[in-house]
């Protein structure tokens, strides 16, 4: 576990959108997402996007904090027929463990199973996060990816009700 202690999820707090707005500011975390909106340094399309993500009941949304500190946030959202589970924490959280963490403790708040994941083919940090959680690739998809300016590979992970995790 990281040197930050164990991890909370809790509530998202409009003050954790500050934090929120400068983790995907990041150049490397941008690249490494691949798949992010086009106007991330618009705080206004930033804002209104989170205003729109808090205010739907069908979302679950959690901030992640290690120590006392917003590493970051976690959520579990409606996509089609199934849910589908995005996490982003800022780079200087990456290695720790704690998205694995995290994830772990949404899958047990969030029971609805299948749950679908994506990450893009060489992002081995989240697909490992993803894999240790007992989420399975179970194909893949080409698009453009505004992070990278040019398409990218995914995957398209899911968790079953038979996925343990490791």
């Amino acid at each position: 576990m990281s040197s930050l202690g164990r991890i909370t999820l809790r509530e998202v707090e409009s003050s954790d959108l500050d934090a929120f707005y400068r983790h995907q500011l990041d150049p490397e975390a941008i690249r490494m997402a691949a798949f992010v909106g086009a106007n991330r340094e618009d705080r206004t399309v930033f804002n209104a996007h989170w205003n729109k993500i808090l205010t739907s009941p069908q979302n679950s949304n959690r901030t992640i904090v290690a120590g006392e500190q917003v590493a970051g946030y976690i959520a579990c959202y409606p996509q089609g027929e199934h849910l589908e589970v995005t996490y982003w924490l800022g780079s200087e959280y990456w290695g720790r463990g704690l998205a694995t963490e995290a994830l772990k403790q949404m899958l047990q708040m969030v029971p609805a199973r299948p749950i679908i994941a994506r990450a893009a083919t060489d992002n081995h940090g989240s697909l490992r996060v993803l894999q240790k959680c007992g989420f399975k690739i179970i194909g893949t998809d080409k698009c453009f990816a505004n992070g990278r300016g040019v398409e990218t590979e995914e995957y398209l992970l899911r968790l079953d009700d038979d996925q343990t995790q490791e």
